[in-house]
């Protein structure tokens, strides 16, 4: 009998991951005023969902990967431990990047006037259910 690996996820699968994830970021924009968009990127810089307008969505896919790259180095030389999050303070706002999970980060575009607090409590936890999004969605890899 031959052993033949498959997909980790099918394309419903993916559909259906891609919809939840994508429900999760508008529900955080709805909850954080000033939010003005964010998308769930893979750690290697995969778009996996995104709700911004005004940036290239795979672009800041990539450029996330690579933020969370040097985040992670600087983590651990400075004795931090893993990465959960850094936040990005521009003339024109911010940008916060979470871990979402072993495989995913969420990364957020806030206006200038976006209250940090109620950002972080709310991208948190929207993190963690990412997490478990990306985790129960793609599965584990089958074998046939």
């Amino acid at each position: 009998m031959r052993r033949v690996l498959r997909p980790r996820a099918d394309r419903r699968q993916l559909d259906a991951l891609h919809g939840a994830l994508l429900a999760e970021l508008r529900t955080l924009k709805r909850r954080v005023p000033h939010l003005a968009g964010g998308l769930v990127a893979s750690a290697d810089g995969l778009l996996l969902a995104h709700d911004t307008h005004d940036a290239e969505p795979d672009s800041l896919a990539a450029l996330t990967a690579a933020t969370l790259g040097v985040a992670r180095q600087l983590a651990e030389a400075t004795g931090q431990g893993d990465f959960r999050e850094s936040l990005v303070r521009g003339e024109h706002g911010y940008v916060a990047t979470y871990a979402a999970g072993t495989i995913c980060v969420l990364t957020l575009l806030a206006h200038p006037d976006v209250s940090v607090g109620r950002l972080h409590l709310e991208a948190r936890r929207a993190a963690e259910r990412v997490g478990d999004l990306v985790r129960v969605g793609l599965g584990p890899p089958s074998v046939t």
